[in-house]
Formats: C-alpha cells, sequence, structure tokens
C-alpha cells in the first residue's frame, strides 16, 4: 500500500511513465514497476487495439508474450470475459467454471481487474492483477488513480490515424452493419418519388381574344379602362379618322362631278356621236368613284372597335397607345373571359421534366405565398422559345382547379409534377445530364 515513504517511488514512476518512448516500454513498467507501490505476485497488461481487440502486452517477470502458450491463451481467455463483465476484486469462484481449471494450476487465490481508461471515458485496455491475500480498498483506490495516469500516457502514445491493414480489418468487423446499411440505402435508393421542377408561372385567361387595330391609322382614344369588365358590343377604343373623313369628303365631290360629266354626255348623245361613244365610259367611272366610297365608308366603320363577346378588357397603360402609329392586325389588347382562369408556366429546357396532360401544378402566388393554387396540366409545347427573361423555355398551359380564384396577370413560381421515378434518379439526373454533356457521351 502507498504511503508516505514510497511516494517518491510514486512520482519516479508517473515521471517515467511520461517519458516512455511507446506502448511497449510504458506496459513493461506498468506490469514490473507498480510492484513497489502495491505488492502483487504478478500483474498482466492487456491493450484494446484499433480494431477494439483485446490483446496481451505485457507479463510480470516475462520479456516476451508473442508466442502461445497455454497460460497466454487462458489469460487472454480471462481478461475477454472480465472486458465484457467487469469484476474490480474476484477470486475463481466469481467466474464461469471453464475458467476454474487454468485458475487453479497458474493463479494465487484473490485476482484484481482495474481498466485502463481516460478522463474521457475511453477504454484503452485493462490490468489483471494476482496474489495470495486479499485486495484492501485503500490499495485499489491507489491502483485507481495510478491507472488514470497510466491510461493518460497511452493515450499520448497511441498513433492518430488508422492504418491501411487497421481499415481493412475496421471493414471486415463491421461488414455486417455495413451490409445492412447498404441494404437499406439500396431500398431508399428504389423508393419512388415523384419528379418535381419549379419555374416561373402567371395567371392568365384560358379563354383570351387578341384585340388588334382594324387598319392602319393612330390611335386616337379608349372608351374603357384598362382591366374593367365590358359587355358585348361596348366600343372599345378608336382609331383616329382625320384622313378617312378628308378622303370621303373627296370622294363625294369626285362622284358629283363624275355624275355631272355622266349627265351632260348623256343629253348629247342624242344628236352627237362622239359625245354617245363617251357615255359609256364615263358611267363606268362614276361606279368606280361609287366603289371607293363605299370601302372608305365601311374603314371609317371600322375605326371604332367593340368588344366581340363580354369579358375584361386587359391592357397595360393607356398612355402607351394614345397616339402611337399601328399597322393592321397589330395586337393592342385582349378580351379576357374572368371565369375561366388558368396558369402560364414557362419551364426552363435545363429543367425540363416528363410532363403528361392532368399532371398537377401548385402555383405559389407573390401576392399570396402561404395559400398555393392547385392546377391540371392542359397544354406543353414541343418547341421552346424565350420566355420573358430570355430564357429558353417551354410553355406549359394548365387549368385551375374548380373553386380556384385569382387575378389575371398575378406572377410568382409553379411546382410541376412529373411522373414517378426511383429516388436515385431523382438525385442523379441533373449531375448525370451534366456529365453527358461535358462528356458528349
Amino acid at each position: 500500500m502507498s504511503s508516505p515513504a514510497n511516494w517518491p517511488q510514486l512520482v519516479n514512476l508517473q515521471q517515467r511513465c511520461l517519458e516512455a518512448r511507446d506502448t511497449a516500454e510504458l506496459t513493461f513498467l506498468i506490469a514490473n514497476e507498480t510492484w513497489h507501490l502495491v505488492h502483487y505476485r504478478q500483474a498482466c497488461v492487456f491493450l484494446h487495439d484499433r480494431l477494439g481487440r483485446l490483446r496481451l502486452e505485457s507479463v510480470t517477470g516475462l520479456v516476451d508474450t508473442l508466442e502461445d502458450t497455454p497460460f497466454k491463451l487462458w489469460v487472454e481467455r480471462l481478461a475477454r470475459h472480465l472486458d465484457a463483465h467487469p469484476l474490480p476484486a474476484f477470486i475463481a469462484q466469481d467466474l464461469p467454471q471453464e475458467l476454474h481449471e487454468g485458475w487453479a494450476e497458474w493463479w494465487p487465490a484473490h485476482a484484481l481487474c482495474l481498466p485502463l481508461a481516460t478522463a474521457r471515458g475511453q477504454q484503452l485496455g485493462l490490468v489483471l492483477y494476482n496474489r495470495d491475500a486479499p485486495w484492501s480498498e485503500a490499495e485499489i483506490s491507489v491502483l485507481g488513480l495510478l491507472h488514470r495516469h497510466f491510461a493518460h500516457s497511452l493515450a499520448s502514445l497511441r498513433p492518430q490515424r488508422y492504418s491501411l491493414a487497421e481499415r481493412w480489418q475496421l471493414l471486415r468487423q463491421k461488414r455486417k452493419r455495413l451490409l445492412l446499411a447498404g441494404v437499406a440505402l439500396l431500398g431508399l435508393a428504389l423508393l419512388p418519388v415523384r419528379l418535381s421542377t419549379l419555374a416561373p408561372a402567371e395567371i392568365i385567361a384560358l379563354r383570351a381574344e387578341t384585340v388588334a387595330a382594324p387598319s392602319e391609322g393612330v390611335v386616337k382614344t379608349f372608351h374603357v379602362q384598362p382591366n374593367q369588365p365590358v359587355q358585348q358590343g361596348q366600343p372599345l377604343f378608336s382609331l383616329d379618322d382625320t384622313t378617312l373623313r378628308n378622303r370621303r369628303e373627296i370622294a363625294l365631290q369626285a362622284i358629283a362631278v363624275a355624275r355631272a360629266d355622266a349627265l351632260a354626255a348623256g343629253q348629247k348623245a342624242f344628236d352627237d356621236q362622239q359625245s354617245k361613244a363617251e357615255l359609256a365610259t364615263l358611267q363606268g367611272r362614276v361606279r368606280e368613284r361609287e366603289a371607293e366610297l363605299h370601302y372608305l365608308e365601311e374603314s371609317l366603320a371600322r375605326l371604332n372597335v367593340n368588344a366581340a363577346h363580354p369579358g375584361v378588357f386587359v391592357l397595360g397603360d393607356l398612355n402607351d397607345w394614345i397616339g402611337k402609329p399601328v399597322i393592321t392586325g397589330e395586337r393592342i389588347a385582349q378580351l379576357a373571359d374572368p371565369n375561366e382562369l388558368g396558369v402560364m408556366v414557362w419551364l426552363p429546357v435545363a429543367d425540363a421534366i416528363a410532363l403528361e396532360a392532368g399532371a398537377p401544378i401548385r402555383v405559389y402566388l407573390q401576392t399570396s405565398p402561404l395559400s398555393p393554387l392547385d392546377a391540371k396540366l392542359e397544354q406543353t409545347s414541343y418547341q421552346a422559345i424565350l420566355s420573358p427573361e430570355g430564357i429558353a423555355s417551354y410553355r406549359v398551359r394548365g387549368r385551375l382547379e374548380a373553386g380556384q380564384s385569382s387575378h389575371i396577370g398575378l406572377r410568382g413560381v409553379a411546382k410541376v409534377y412529373g411522373e414517378r421515378r426511383p429516388l436515385a434518379y431523382w438525385v442523379l439526373r441533373r449531375p448525370v445530364g451534366a456529365l453527358r454533356q461535358w462528356l458528349g457521351l
């Protein structure tokens, strides 16, 4: 037992342990020099290797522990049992029957097993002590303090990295867990999930008619305001009629002159053969002037554009069009049915997935991101065109579900769902696609 008289030996042993060059030297000190502080007959030092196996490193009085002697085989079995079922101080009767025979042959009556554990709880090994006398609490306490110091020294000498051989052995020991993890990972990879992609979206009217300029001219005035509901036949806008009205006045004067010339030629035709020959020409000129007047009157009538059916007059800013020259057929506005709403999704080519009619679409508008709208896919374009953001995209059109209300022109993000595929395909689809484009395979 330790006493003030052998404290210098305790300090000397601790210092020598700190100066040990390797684990072999340190375990030799533990097995042979601890005897000066706590008396015992024999000590067996066991250490865990990096793979968790318990190995005999040093025995009191023995220089070599590599040979597989009967004693070594028995004491290793004993150490593995005590590592799994810790017993501080014990005798032969505390052990299983198969360990009794070796005890009677090689060990005295009383034994002690103390672990080599760091302050963080890392188990580095254990030491078995044996002697004829029982172990006292004071001796066990002193050895416990020493063992904490031994464990600290051992931890500083252990390599911090696994060798290739150790890594291979560790994998072999964990092959069952690795196999289970692989099966679980394979099952997860084969788990069917629904493909989806996000793309910019806008609420549109599925039934919308283009309101175009009926002829060349200049926009004069609008009779309704942008986004105003209108009825069938209600005036929408008018083109400037100054040019056509002046041409109509000129055409009226030309008809009057042509009719007067034709009347004079008819009166002279009774006694003048030349006037009789000119009469047919002058009457044809009258009909030409009348046709021109009829065309101008029709053109004047077309300058006022009316609503073809009830709807909403969709237009940006009136000031962008008033006074602007337009050509025949140029789009000015839209006449949309507010009861037939849908969503237009600009699906970028890089994010395109296989889509089928009826696929669900969920729309998250910027005005109400917490209240998504549900829609069903109706149409997908075959060719990609430039989106309003200048990105090559496919136009995907969907119809809002019954009971979904919104406003034409609202924008946001739509999540378009495709067919079900394994989770591995969902994860690797983009990387594999990019790799194929990069490698050209």
